[in-house]
């Protein structure tokens, strides 16, 4: 059997009806915002905040006027944890692994520079895990670069 691949916690996903209102709170607790920008794949804006070292905090908001999981999310619970982001040395590997201890595994998918999938929260911690696998030019194709990553560095 194949052994799950190195992983980290990447980010905590925060779900918000406004970025603006909701970072005032992450700067009060010393976060600084490395990033933001508008989701290509969905009607949503995401950002970036980095607080020490190694703690990445997201907040994720619909676009104005759009529909789509996130708003229906905020419409079901209203604002707050919305998933928990493991970055993987190997996502394939990964969903291997998953699926062979019958672990449900949803949305997998690849983009231009990362792959991710998804464990539902129907698993027994109640939380949406995202396994995220970046690809090369993901940091290069942003304005915040190699500090989107924790440690500076890929898995």
């Amino acid at each position: 059997m194949s052994e799950m691949p190195a992983m980290r916690v990447d980010h905590v996903g925060i779900a918000v009806e406004s970025i603006d209102d909701a970072e005032a709170l992450l700067f009060v607790l010393g976060c600084e915002k490395i990033h933001e920008e508008s989701s290509e794949y969905g009607a949503f804006t995401w950002a970036t905040y980095v607080l020490g070292d190694a703690s990445r905090l997201e907040l994720i908001a619909p676009k104005d006027g759009s529909e789509s999981f996130l708003t229906d999310f905020l419409e079901r619970r209203g604002s707050g944890l919305h998933h928990v982001t493991l970055e993987v040395g190997d996502l394939e590997q990964t969903v291997d692994v998953l699926e062979t201890y019958d672990v449900s595994v949803v949305d997998h998918a690849a983009f231009d520079h990362w792959s991710e999938a998804f464990v539902p929260p129907s698993n027994p911690t109640s939380a949406l895990l995202q396994f995220m696998e970046y690809h090369d030019g993901y940091a290069e194709h942003r304005e915040a670069g190699h500090r989107l990553f924790v440690g500076g560095e890929s898995l």
